[in-house]
């Protein structure tokens, strides 16, 4: 039988804590679009006594909105013209985690279906599930990690809000990259969050200081895929949710200044069924035949699945030359290179640079798996790894924005061959609102530099 880690609870676990009092509050999430959790928080005991194993009903908007929860229309899921009714939240009881940062609470993670039971495909976690059950059909799984740098303000959020996010101030006002002075100077805050995400049962690693002024990072053990995920969009709402407790704000936003931008590296390797590593080999390097493929799908394909690691107008904002969110090349340890290998022997694996931190990790993961299952099946040849300064290579680029990558997107035979139809039109459709909106929006870079002068 396998062993929860502390902070976690089954379904059979869960019920005494309830008729206890233990738990009075669950929390059932779903991940929208923009990677975000949404969901209802329950009475516990209506939970445990008139839901159970049952779904509870959501508004099909929450997966055809922007940023902005604006009901747009042009989605075949749901729009104003076939009308906003409702999905079922289906719960994973797999999932059952504390929420200590809120008294009495646990959250549970539940998948999206139709009325009638049927998978909602552009749901972020189906997204991702589909690519597991295709590592499946190869006899493998993934594990991931996902390291996440955000920036601290001693500003809180409705200050923030107010100031129009102008002269705020950052935790730190130098560059504290591995300093220990940097970074006790917020360890009450990086500490609390640390506590809490262990209670809900995250393994974590370490923290450190990063290059931005106030930037800091928290790592975590890797898992399996979905899992991770989940991990992943709560230890954002819950760093979010510590630091509005405590009078800070903090932001994952790609690129929040002219400075470093905040990245989200994923770390990612393949398991047989007998757990042993897939990627480790005899090979160059250490590497598997498999791994080659598996790289070489990665850069083959990434510009074209670029929508899904960098799903927002200010993701591109970071694929500046020095930014280290680098091209498309692939080698050992250079943190100028979009891929790198890392690891060595059966820790081996592949360490994705292009993300931020607004990724929505299920659709980034799930971008990486097809590439890289697309360059096994296609048994792609691995070129030599690059050497040298990646930004000065002559090589194809990520796209440079987010126009430019719905565009490759939507035209990717790998994307639709992976995703299907439906799923990568829903997306396309979501971005090129997000193109148009920005478009028509006046910045303040223009009124600055001509409301008087031109």
């Amino acid at each position: 039988m396998t062993t929860l880690a502390p902070g976690r609870l089954t379904y059979q676990e869960l019920l005494p804590q309830i008729r206890s009092g233990e738990i009075d509050t669950v929390i059932l999430a779903i991940t929208d679009m923009q990677g975000r959790l949404q969901g209802k928080r329950l009475d516990a005991s209506f939970f445990a006594d008139d839901i159970g194993e049952e779904a509870i009903d959501g508004c099909s908007y929450l997966l055809a909105s922007d940023v902005d929860m604006r009901t747009v229309d042009g989605f075949a899921l749901t729009s104003w013209e076939r009308g906003y009714g409702d999905l079922a939240f289906k719960a994973d009881f797999t999932t059952i985690r504390h929420v200590p940062w809120h008294e009495k609470t646990v959250i549970i993670f539940a998948d999206v279906e139709t009325m009638t039971g049927e998978p909602v495909a552009p749901s972020p976690r189906q997204v991702l599930q589909e690519q597991v059950a295709q590592l499946a059909a190869h006899g493998w799984h993934g594990m991931t990690g996902t390291e996440l740098e955000f920036i601290v303000f001693e500003d809180t959020y409705e200050e923030a809000w107010r100031s129009g996010y102008r002269d705020m101030t950052p935790v730190n006002l130098y560059n504290v990259d591995y300093s220990l002075q940097g970074t006790s100077r917020i360890e009450p805050l990086l500490g609390r969050i640390r506590r809490s995400m262990r209670g809900a049962g995250m393994v974590v690693e370490s923290v450190k200081g990063e290059c931005n002024f106030g930037q800091h990072e928290v790592a975590f053990k890797y898992n399996t895929l979905v899992d991770k995920c989940d991990e992943h969009g709560l230890f954002k709402l819950g760093a979010k949710e510590i630091a509005a407790q405590e009078g800070y704000s903090l932001t994952f936003m790609a690129k929040y200044d002219s400075r470093e931008g905040n990245s989200c590296h994923i770390h990612l390797s393949l398991r047989d069924e007998h757990a042993k590593p897939v990627f480790a080999g005899d090979e160059a390097h250490g590497f598997s035949k498999v791994f080659e493929h598996f790289l070489a799908g990665q850069l083959a394909y990434s510009r074209e699945l670029s929508l899904f690691l960098a799903p927002n107008i200010n993701s591109y904002k970071r694929f500046v030359a020095g930014s280290f969110a680098p091209p498309p090349s692939y080698g050992a340890r250079q943190p100028d290179l979009r891929l790198r290998v890392v690891g060595h022997g059966p820790s081996i694996r592949l360490e994705c640079r292009t993300p931020g931190g607004d990724v929505n990790q299920y659709l980034a993961v799930a971008a990486l798996v097809a590439a890289g299952l697309r360059g096994v099946e296609e048994s792609l040849p691995l070129a030599p790894a690059f050497k040298g300064n990646a930004y000065a290579a002559d090589a194809p680029r990520v796209p440079t924005s987010l126009k430019e990558a719905l565009s490759l997107f939507d035209q990717s035979v790998v994307a639709r061959d992976a995703f299907g139809e439906e799923v990568v039109d829903h997306y396309v459709h979501a971005a090129q609102i997000e193109v148009d909106t920005f478009d028509a929006a006046i910045t303040d870079w223009e009124r600055y530099r001509g409301f008087e002068r031109l």
